[in-house]
């Protein structure tokens, strides 16, 4: 364990003392003690205030006492705290039957608990705040027994039973993700060699028909004889890789739509080198979404599309059609699709917590010397926002059980990160997330101010009810924005699980209702829910806006040859 420890340790230094890497440590952790220390001065400025909190916490370890010592006597207690039913760091029976463990448990929930309690009864200003409740929660998921061998049972068990094999086989596979993140920690989420993108994963049909410096345009083949005359342009985010929508044959949101007879073109975009670096979000709009359309309208023969933008590909189709119409020029859009888009981000959620003018500079210095972000600092930040599920137990199951994870193929395209360009990531950065100046409207694009009300088009827009990237309630605040509201749906599940929800599974459900109108609790009040899948509900809806059909159209047999095989090349280069 000592020899692949001190592996570990090498991999880590190797590149920080060659100068490969600049840590920001000592920054960051400044950040975390100026935003805790201001919680912590508001309840020192008050010395009552300072005695109730003390006499909250103090009395509930008094209790637990108390109750620690009546069951290790061997009588029945009620616990004095207890997770959440959702937190599954506690699963294993020892921690409840074991009156050591349990009371280890109890002590850690009182803490955290009345930590989080602290910053929630603050009065510190709003930004702050938001931020302390942030790294609280962080400081809290690190610090739980779970994630320790002498306080977890499982643990314990498992390395008295195998002599501590498990901790040598955990400390190789943390030498390999230090290696494989060039010095940095890079947490092996899945099995990552039981898939490869063209192989099983994007694999549906189709030809790369178009590309630029920008993106590859890719036209899927059909599998209907006929299909809607009115094709599809799918414009994914940046910042992942596309084929999210086109996992495996079964959850290929792509392959279905296809097979239900609609011709789907999907932009691939480009993973930036430093070379890029002074791309921004007018060159993404120009070479990227209005070359798309341009591209699928002739390629397909048709004056109009339907357009569908995903996370961050919907904010930019947004300001596309915006500027389209603050042009004067025909948008050429029968019909716009949002997936969990926010064009206001006034409730952007945990991610605002990364956003303030110091940490916006400290970034944007940090990408002239690079050029671009690298893709594992915004896959980390991803990851932190559900840090008990996406970091904590990967470090518990892979470095001290010393077991690797299973295959999966979504944490497998999260891991595939892709870099951003520094001019269109600042851009994004400071116009929607630190000024929002989309929703305000005084967001000036290529030399136009975006007017969101002069989107007015048949809307369909789908938000998740358990996103933590782009909240329910954000999203549909932005909708009420929009000249044309339209159909708004939600859906169960997140981000990724509530999208990628292929009906065939029967998970989850859908609601529908009224006009996205006042708040998003009075919404789902009145609205009905559905089981399953949106996706035949979508398709309903498109064939609403028309349902006129045409023969298939097989790609490359229009004025755009076939250049390769879908997915196409620029999907598999690795950040």
């Amino acid at each position: 364990m000592m020899e692949e420890g001190g592996r570990a340790m090498a991999a880590y230094l190797r590149p920080r003392e060659d100068g490969r890497i600049k840590d920001d440590v000592a920054e960051d952790l400044a950040d975390v003690a100026k935003t805790v220390g201001s919680v912590a001065e508001y309840w020192l400025a008050d010395p009552q205030r300072t005695l109730e909190a003390q006499s909250r916490l103090i009395g509930g370890y008094l209790e637990l006492w108390s109750s620690a010592l009546k069951k290790a006597s061997g009588k029945k207690t009620r616990p004095v705290v207890e997770p959440a039913t959702r937190d599954s760091r506690f699963a294993d029976p020892e921690w409840s039957s074991n009156p050591f463990f349990d009371a280890i448990k109890q002590a850690y929930l009182l803490t955290a608990n009345w930590a989080e309690e602290m910053v929630e009864k603050a009065e510190i200003e709003p930004h702050t705040k938001h931020k302390a409740e942030f790294y609280v929660r962080q400081i809290a998921g690190a610090v739980s027994p779970s994630n320790f061998v002498l306080t977890n049972p499982e643990l314990l068990r498992t390395t008295l039973a195998t002599n501590g094999d498990n901790l040598v086989r955990g400390m190789k596979m943390l030498a390999e993700d230090i290696e494989a993140g060039g010095g940095d920690l890079k947490i092996r989420q899945t099995d990552s060699s039981k898939f490869r993108v063209g192989e099983n994963l994007a694999v549906t049909p189709g030809k790369v028909i178009f590309q630029n410096e920008l993106m590859q345009l890719i036209q899927y083949a059909p599998q209907t004889e006929s299909v809607l005359a009115t094709p599809v342009v799918i414009i994914p985010p940046w910042i992942n890789k596309f084929y999210v929508l086109d996992l495996t044959a079964e959850k290929s949101f792509i392959r279905w739509a296809v097979a239900n007879g609609l011709t789907v073109f999907v932009v691939s975009w480009v993973n930036p080198g430093p070379e890029l670096a002074r791309k921004g979000f007018e060159d993404y709009m120009k070479d990227g979404v209005l070359t798309a359309f341009d591209v699928a309208r002739k390629a397909a023969g048709t004056r109009h599309l339907h357009a569908v933008g995903y996370c961050v590909g919907g904010t930019m189709l947004a300001m596309t059609l915006a500027w389209l119409a603050a042009a004067g020029k025909d948008a050429g859009v029968a019909s716009t699709t949002f997936l969990t888009t926010q064009v206001d981000f006034t409730y952007a959620g945990d991610l605002k917590v990364f956003i303030d003018e110091e940490q916006v500079a400290h970034l944007e210095r940090k990408m002239l010397e690079s050029g671009v972000m690298e893709g594992r600092q915004m896959a980390n930040a991803f990851n932190m926002l559900r840090a008990n599920d996406l970091i904590w137990p990967y470090v518990v199951n892979n470095y001290l059980k010393g077991q690797a994870p299973f295959p999966f193929d979504i944490l497998y395209w999260n891991a595939d990160s892709t870099r951003l360009p520094a001019a269109n990531h600042s851009f994004y950065l400071r116009n929607c997330y630190l000024d929002n100046r989309l929703a305000q409207g005084s967001l000036m694009l290529a030399g136009k101010l975006l007017d969101l009300k002069r989107i007015d088009m048949p809307i369909y827009s789908v938000a998740t009810r358990e996103d933590h990237i782009a909240p329910a309630a954000s999203v549909f605040l932005g909708v009420q924005l929009l000249g044309n509201p339209g159909r708004f749906v939600l859906a169960g599940s997140g981000h990724i699980a509530g999208v990628i929800n292929p009906p065939a599974r029967g998970k989850y459900q859908y609601w529908t209702g009224g006009p996205a109108e006042g708040k998003l609790e009075d919404w789902i009040a009145g609205a009905q829910m559905h089981p399953g899948s949106w996706w035949p509900d979508w398709l309903d809806w498109i064939e609403q806006q028309d349902g006129r059909r045409v023969p298939a159209r097989i790609p490359g047999e229009g004025p755009y040859p076939v250049i390769e095989d879908a997915p196409g090349s620029y999907v598999k280069v690795k950040a």
